[in-house]
């Protein structure tokens, strides 16, 4: 029999869309957490710290494959560094990253911090893959949800958003997971790009709101970053299938409307 799949950051938005296709897929899995958890639906769960480094080398007991799906916090470099270490002296076969697109263009602190992630991983000894994908439509969403709270909702000239389901990223990242390690491996962005201001247009549309808008500019390397589309990936990246416009429908409980006309 194939030995479990360890899944860091199985609990998490796209970890709850990983786990169960690894399951359909057939594979035992075994998830990290901080907190303590009973086994439900075939998967297995294990305590540890992968900031503080604990409990890390009695998780990966037996495990030849790992998801790393943890991160979206501050030390996820020091995370990465310790569970690389571990793996490497656990005699993991694959690690399987999820990383986010622009992460060597765009200057801002966060993703310097998944460029380090990336480094960790590629000089570990540990053979892997890396998947760079674009911002998922939940954080897109709640991005623009909470930007039309404000009565006049600013609109960041130039900044441009090619948001992804995570449900594709969590099919991609399972079938990469199943293979041989393939190093970095073509991005994944949603199908189509989008301006902010249309994403927020949309919204007030979809959610009956009225907002007055206000054209601001973002200051600094980070706005010529996204001015110049540094966060996208158009050339050469994969597609995932499901629209922003599907999704959007979806929270707000509604049918899907035409899709808006992209950037």
């Amino acid at each position: 029999m194939a030995a479990a799949i360890l899944v860091t950051g199985g609990t998490g938005t796209l970890g709850r869309q990983v786990v169960p296709r690894l399951r359909e897929a057939g594979r035992d899995v075994r998830v990290l957490s901080r907190s303590e958890r009973k086994p439900a639906g075939g998967v297995e769960y294990v305590t540890g710290d992968l900031f503080r480094d604990e409990g890390i080398d009695a998780a990966l007991d037996g495990i030849e494959t790992v998801l790393h799906l943890a991160g979206g916090n501050k030390g996820d470099d020091v995370v990465a560094r310790n569970l690389v270490r571990a793996a490497s002296r656990a005699g993991v076969r694959h690690l399987v990253l999820i990383s986010v697109i622009g992460a060597d263009s765009v200057p801002l602190a966060w993703l310097r911090s998944q460029l380090e992630v990336e480094r960790a991983v590629e000089g570990s000894g540990v053979p892997y893959t890396i998947l760079r994908a674009a911002q998922f439509h939940d954080l897109v969403f709640k991005v623009v949800q909470g930007m039309a709270k404000s009565p006049v909702v600013p609109v960041p000239g130039g900044l441009r958003f090619q948001p992804v389901d995570a449900r594709d990223v969590a099919e991609r990242l399972v079938e990469l997971a199943l293979g041989e390690p393939a190093g970095r491996v073509p991005d994944l962005a949603g199908p189509q790009v989008f301006p902010i201001g249309t994403l927020i247009r949309g919204y007030l549309k979809a959610s009956g709101k009225r907002r007055a808008t206000m054209p601001v500019r973002i200051p600094g390397k980070a706005g010529r970053a996204y001015r110049a589309g540094d966060n996208l990936s158009v050339e050469g990246a994969d597609q995932g299938k499901r629209t922003w416009e599907d999704f959007q429908a979806e929270q707000l409980g509604h049918p899907a409307p035409a899709p808006a006309a992209a950037g």
